[in-house]
């Protein structure tokens, strides 16, 4: 009697006959992640990861496109591959380190404003390069920003294009027409109003995006999370309502005046506005130098938590969703990477499985977010990546912000013109301390 076949398992899936399978990360709505390796090359260069999608119910197609388009830019994962295995997508890119969501759990669900600020210059400059080639995020969540490893660990990067749309022509740069009555689409968290409002996405509303984002960041939470409602549409409108009677002022009492303008600024900005990216990255960086953090040189929270629990003086948190396995893999970079700190950017593997069941990682357990994409209303599950994850920070001081550059008459005249209340950013010019050793990476 001849023996049954073997069952296959991931160690013996090969993508392209190039990139081995190994062990599963994650899973969710979107596919599967596995880890891997390219079986060709050795050395620390040849890790991966692996993502599992069916073609016919798959956004992943529409990454890749994405990820061809943004090739090359900072903070853009590689793609080495993109092909259908089967009746799956399979897509191959830089293995990544945490994402923001991990590292923001790992430090108590609080960055200092050090940290804030510079995490905010760097999501400004992804987005605006994407916005420079011609795409729309549309799923702005500190999920979708995720650290590199080793010579990369001080990077942002921006990922999960999923949802990404293009909104004017390559070459002619005309904008996508303004349209209404549209679903979200997105997390609706960090959704913009307009978006709420059911109005067609542009480059603002990804910034406005950010914007709470930031917030989020710094206060811990956000005014319109755990609002309960008896079905998904109330729920959404809930939360649009929260948003629309939560003004700037009122989101960012407490922290320096800059967030209040920052958003001012972007919910001002017509349809097919172009942002004016410099105007606030300079708000953060200017905040961040007159606030003195440059002489302490660019650490995140994350670093300083890590290199105190490596000194002893504190212990991995016990409630941390995030397994000790995990904490006990945060590099211990520091800012920008030394010469002596060369490691070869390592490729990820995204490779379809039969099955896309909800499996929880460790000690990770399964968050719910609202999400609605390409049409499909509803909620999906997505876990908490299991990736590894790297302190505590300053607290605010008041600051005078410099004026946006877009003239105040026409922030007014297009305020009226939307029978809005008018909103005055009064702001006065600040003067920038030199900071000696501030390197800007953005």
């Amino acid at each position: 009697m001849s023996a049954s076949p073997r069952r296959r398992t991931s160690d013996d899936l090969r993508v392209a006959n190039k990139y081995r399978i190994g062990r599963k990360l994650g899973s969710g709505s979107f596919g599967e992640i596995y880890h891997g390796w390219n079986q060709h090359q050795h050395g620390p260069g040849t890790r991966n990861q692996t993502r599992t999608n069916k073609v016919e119910a798959s956004a992943t197609g529409i990454e890749a496109r994405v990820y061809k388009g943004l090739s090359g830019g900072v903070g853009v994962p590689n793609m080495y591959h993109f092909n259908i295995e089967g009746e799956y997508y399979c897509m191959v890119i830089d293995l990544l380190g945490p994402s923001l969501e991990d590292l923001f759990n790992f430090c108590g669900r609080k960055f200092s404003i050090k940290t804030v600020l510079l995490l905010a210059n760097q999501m400004i400059s992804r987005i605006e390069y994407m916005h420079t080639k011609n795409f729309l995020h549309r799923d702005i969540k500190p999920d979708n920003f995720l650290m590199g490893l080793g010579r990369t660990a001080h990077l942002v990067h921006v990922i999960d294009f999923g949802l990404a749309k293009k909104y004017r022509d390559s070459r002619t740069h005309l904008h996508i027409p303004y349209k209404e009555n549209k679903s979200l689409t997105g997390t609706a968290r960090y959704a913009s109003i307009n978006t709420h409002l059911g109005v067609e996405q542009s480059r603002r509303d990804d910034l406005e995006s950010i914007g709470y984002l930031l917030m989020y960041f710094c206060r811990g939470s956000l005014p319109w999370q755990g609002l309960k409602a008896a079905t998904k549409k109330q729920k959404y409108d809930r939360i649009r309502d929260k948003k629309l009677s939560t003004s700037p002022a009122t989101l960012c009492a407490g922290f320096p005046r800059e967030f209040e303008v920052y958003l001012n600024y972007v919910r001002g900005l017509r349809f097919d506005d172009k942002p004016d990216y410099a105007f606030l990255k300079k708000l953060f960086s200017d905040l961040y130098m007159s606030s003195g953090y440059a002489e302490e040189g660019e650490t995140f929270d994350w670093v300083v938590r890590k290199v105190g629990m490596s000194n002893g003086d504190s212990t991995p948190m016990e409630d941390s969703p995030m397994p000790q396995t995990a904490q006990s893999q945060i590099p211990l970079t520091t800012g920008a990477p030394t010469p002596n700190r060369v490691v070869p950017p390592q490729p990820q593997v995204f490779y379809p499985s039969q099955q896309q069941q909800q499996q929880p990682l460790s000690r990770n357990s399964t968050t719910i977010r609202e999400y609605n994409g390409n049409g499909n209303e509803g909620y999906v599950e997505d876990l908490v990546n299991s990736r590894t994850s790297l302190a505590n920070g300053l607290g605010s001081q008041n600051f005078q912000v410099p004026p946006p550059p877009q003239p105040v008459q026409q922030i007014q005249q297009q305020q009226q013109q939307q029978q809005q209340p008018q909103r005055r950013m009064s702001a006065r010019l600040v003067e920038a301390q030199a900071a000696r050793g501030y390197a800007k990476q953005y």
